[in-house]
């Protein structure tokens, strides 16, 4: 058992802490502390409260417990729920639910933040500006405004204060995450101070707009020319990282398209604009190695001519080279239906436990292929699939990266988007085809010419130094100088077996000469000394089979 208090971050923030802990009694979820010295949290610690909650599931009362806790608990439940290697799917699914709707500022509050971050006022810098915003969500909130050109936008303020709520919020749960790395082993494996110092990461980031901006425009440089999507245009200018202006679209919202009638014509719409936004997610991910994170319906309009209007770049994810060949590899070997090559390949992406019985493991993806090899594309469940993906990996330990981890939420939420435009969407209908596409780019003279590009540096930097280690090499033979270590490794088992081979030989021969001889002293007519040394060969012989049947090494193990 250990004090709470020899955690810094809880020690610091002792009443937040004794706040959150106070929740999550609340709600039933304070189990961890029971190996704990409690003192900081006495008479809090009382249980569920009340019938209301008794009945619900823990997955529900965790989002309650988030909810109630505030934006940070929230954003954290919101990554949370990408990691469904870490907290399961069920958990995950449920903290998808979680909503960030916050009360607004005041007025007087936004036009000092607006102040502050660019030198004027809103007066100054818009020819109107709303004070009332449009929304309000756990890190800022929106109004409208018009520019001198008569150019509409909206403009994202950040609420005053967060920032130094977060940073308390996120120093208690890398404190929690050291509480539990210390004090349950079990959790080791999932490396818990990892994971919220990659938590801590993505929120300290969406709370800088100036990134989001970025974010938007290089959005914008990717897809420019592309009559499928647009990203709403920036004012740098106008933005800082509280602060940020960009122009306002005039769309309808997924959710107010799918709840009107369709007709045949407007279903063949639907479809369109589905298959519209799978394959520039597809893109993003394949082709940009850089993806919009979070493609829920509220951050997808449509605007005129059918274009697909993408909000809230605040969370995106970047794909390494190797990932993204590993992930290609994974969606070619399930194209084929090889579950050795998808193991391989699962193996290859996460981060294996020790003692992985890759037997089972290979087992199970056999099963796994097996199962959805046989299912038609057009009714092919892909987010039971990842669903039984991300089970799977949990089930044996295997920890996968935060860009994979988020990559399969996009495809969840983005198949989930889809289908409410058109509920007979098929999303691997759309996924299938990268698999051929994969193959003509890695085998074109653009991929081949890349890939020796990227290679030169290495080869280039291997003959500059072969020369001159070859040279070296040779200077120190002719010198008498060159030395050549030679490490062996799972020899010394098979040493110590042969000397004591030798020595139990030697033993049992000697002693035997002086049996027969019948050296003094001895015992009933027999040499005492030349039967305790035959008896003593005898025992270590006998050791000596035993150790090699098993393999042992003579010095360890046997």
């Amino acid at each position: 058992m250990f004090s709470l208090a020899s955690i810094p971050n809880l020690a610091r923030n002792a009443r937040r802490f004794t706040e959150i802990a106070g929740v999550l009694a609340k709600y039933g979820l304070a189990e961890f502390l029971a190996a704990t010295d409690t003192s900081l949290l006495r008479g809090r610690l009382k249980g569920p409260a009340g019938a209301a909650l008794s009945g619900l599931k823990r997955e529900e009362r965790l989002r309650l417990a988030m909810t109630e806790l505030g934006p940070t608990a929230v954003k954290i439940g919101q990554i949370l729920s990408t990691r469904p290697d870490l907290v399961g799917p069920e958990t995950a699914a449920e903290l998808a639910k979680l909503r960030d709707d916050t009360a607004p500022d005041a007025p007087e509050v936004v036009r000092a933040t607006i102040e502050a971050d660019l030198s004027a006022p809103p007066e100054a810098l818009f020819a109107t500006f709303e004070e009332i915003p449009v929304a309000s969500a756990s890190i800022g909130q929106v109004h409208r405004a018009t520019l001198a050109d008569g150019s509409r936008v909206v403009v994202k303020v950040r609420h005053a204060g967060i920032e130094e709520d977060v940073r308390a919020d996120l120093d208690i749960a890398m404190g929690l995450a050291e509480l539990a790395e210390r004090g349950v082993v079990e959790l080791r494996l999932y490396q818990p101070l990892a994971v919220a110092a990659e938590m801590r990461r993505t929120i300290l980031r969406e709370l800088d707009f100036t990134r989001e901006e970025r974010n938007m425009r290089h959005f914008a440089a990717n897809f420019a020319g592309d009559a499928r999507v647009a990203f709403p245009r920036t004012f740098p200018a106008l933005s800082a990282r509280r602060v940020l202006t960009m122009e306002e679209f005039d769309g309808q919202s997924v959710a107010a398209l799918a709840a009107a009638p369709a007709t045949p014509e407007e279903s063949e719409r639907r479809t369109r604009l589905a298959r519209n936004a799978a394959d520039v997610f597809l893109e993003m991910i394949f082709r940009d190695n850089f993806f919009h994170a979070d493609p829920h319906p509220g951050n997808i309009l449509i605007l005129p001519g059918d274009r697909l209007g993408l909000l809230d770049c605040g969370m995106v994810g970047r794909i390494d080279e190797r990932t993204r060949r590993a992930l290609e590899d994974a969606l070619l070997a399930v194209a084929s239906g090889d579950a050795q090559a998808l193991t391989e390949q699962v193996m290859r992406l996460g981060r294996l436990p020790p003692g992985l019985d890759r037997q089972a493991l290979a087992a199970d993806v056999e099963e796994f292929v097996a199962d959805y090899a046989g299912q038609a594309v057009g009714a092919f469940d892909l987010s039971g699939a990842l669903f039984d993906v991300s089970s799977l990996v949990r089930r044996h330990g295997i920890l996968l990266p935060p860009t994979v981890a988020h990559l399969i939420k996009v495809f969840v939420v983005l198949e989930g988007a889809s289908r409410a435009l058109q509920p007979n969407f098929s999303l691997i209908e759309v996924i299938t085809p990268y698999a051929s596409k994969i193959l003509v780019r890695r085998f074109s003279p653009a991929e081949i010419f890349g890939r020796l590009r990227r290679s030169s540096r290495d080869w280039n930097a291997l003959f500059e130094t072969l020369p001159r280690d070859a040279a070296e090499i040779l200077r120190r033979a002719r010198d008498g100088r060159l030395d050549v270590r030679l490490d062996h490794k799972g020899l010394d088992g098979t040493v110590n077996r042969l000397v004591y081979g030798i020595v139990t030989a030697a033993l049992f021969l000697g002693s035997c000469l002086v049996l027969s001889s019948r050296v003094p002293p001895l015992v009933f007519g027999v040499s005492l000394f030349g039967a305790l040394g035959c008896l003593w060969a005898i025992v270590i012989g006998l050791r000596l089979l035993r150790a090699v049947k098993r393999s042992g090494d003579l010095g360890g193990r046997s």
